[in-house]
């Protein structure tokens, strides 16, 4: 008897997956596990062909890696991100993407019925109250809501004008916490600071929330950044199956690096943590985690009111795109942001009509050129 309930000994229960009494080495990886052979139980149970249980195993293991965030802490942006991704990078049917979807929402709401599988309080008396898996897949972020778009569905860039309006926006609230000298400045500061290093440095969500301090490195080829003349990811997005990839991003732009170098001098020690590594630490001497950062940029795109389109994987994509339009070289991008081919890169990038109006008058120039010396000479 749990809360006057009768346990029901339902297959994919989570009491009959996990093993009582066992202390686990890895907890989190452990319980995600036992949520999969609970799901695969219930499956079963219901007398699905064992084609369809192993084919939908794989879609939730691949969206586990693509989040890199176990289930009991996945939201809804996730799957935004993810619906996206399969359609501007892996350029999927609607159709396709649509049953994807539906695993998926099959997955988590079968993790959430608590009252039948006890997903939900097997994951808080794990991992502490409020901690527990939740339905991520809703109308309003499946296919058909994506398709409500005007355009392509596409996580597209910020404009230059939008990108300014973010980052003045995220600045004013630390003057905002400071003149009304409410406790949130150092975390409305450090947001503002991480959301000016996704975009300088055009990172991921999951690669930023995992950096540490001393990811940061000096570039002799760039002294005058000092020890910020570059930054080592180490939890770079993974191929099915192998550990994150490694990779060096070059430092840019000196207000990025300004804005960094403040943090990491003058803003973080506040936090009171020095035995912390991470580069973003909560007012309880965490670390940072992508949920935290999800929430933090909707706030502020929907307090501008952005369009709800762009996302936190918005900024590494104009991190592309405006510097293709600054006339950097792809395959120095290339290598920046971690693609190992040239097509991916090349979706990122969406230049503005008037860089292409630019280039244009450019590529004509010479053509005009001729032409006019030519009306001349007669």
């Amino acid at each position: 008897m749990e809360g006057g309930l009768r346990r029901v000994d339902l297959a994919g229960a989570a009491h009959l997956e996990l093993v009582s009494g066992v202390v686990q080495l890895h907890p989190e990886d452990a319980m995600a596990e036992s949520m999969l052979r609970g799901w695969r139980a219930q499956q079963s149970a219901r007398g699905l062909k064992e084609d369809t249980i192993i084919a939908r195993e794989r879609l939730v293991r691949n969206f586990l890696e693509f989040t890199n965030e176990y289930p009991w802490r996945w939201t809804a942006s996730h799957v935004d991100e993810w619906s996206l991704w399969m359609t501007s990078e892996r350029h999927l049917a609607p159709s396709t993407i649509r049953g994807y979807q539906t695993d998926l929402r099959l997955f988590t709401e079968f993790l959430a019925d608590n009252a039948r599988y006890g997903w939900v309080s097997a994951c808080e008396q794990e991992f502490g109250p409020g901690v527990h898996p939740v339905p991520i897949v809703h109308e309003w972020n499946s296919i058909a809501h994506l398709q409500s778009y005007e355009g392509s569905p596409e996580a597209r860039p910020f404009t230059r004008e939008e990108l300014q309006r973010f980052i003045d926006y995220a600045d004013d609230q630390v003057d905002r916490a400071v003149r009304a000298k409410r406790k949130g400045a150092l975390a409305a500061y450090r947001d503002a600071t991480l959301f000016k290093v996704m975009y300088g440095w055009g990172l991921r969500r999951a690669e930023t929330s995992k950096l540490d301090v001393t990811d940061w490195g000096r570039n002799p080829e760039a002294p005058k950044f000092g020890r910020y003349g570059t930054l080592h990811v180490r939890y770079g997005k993974a191929k099915r199956g192998q550990p994150p990839r490694r990779r060096n991003v070059l430092s840019m732009f000196d207000w990025a690096v300004d804005a960094v170098a403040d943090y990491v001098e003058n803003i973080r020690p506040r936090f009171g943590c020095p035995d912390q590594p991470a580069l973003w630490v909560t007012e309880r001497g965490g670390r940072v985690q992508p949920p935290e950062i999800n929430a933090r940029f909707e706030s502020y795109r929907d307090a501008l009111k952005l369009p709800k389109i762009l996302v936190p994987h918005s900024l590494r994509h104009s991190y592309v795109t405006h510097n293709t339009e600054n006339g950097v070289d792809r395959r120095f991008l290339q290598v920046q942001v971690g693609h190992e081919n040239d097509s991916s890169t090349a979706i990122y990038t969406h230049v503005s009509d008037d860089f292409m109006n630019t280039a244009l008058r450019k590529a004509i120039a010479p053509a005009l050129g001729s032409k006019s010396r030519d009306r001349k000479d007669r």
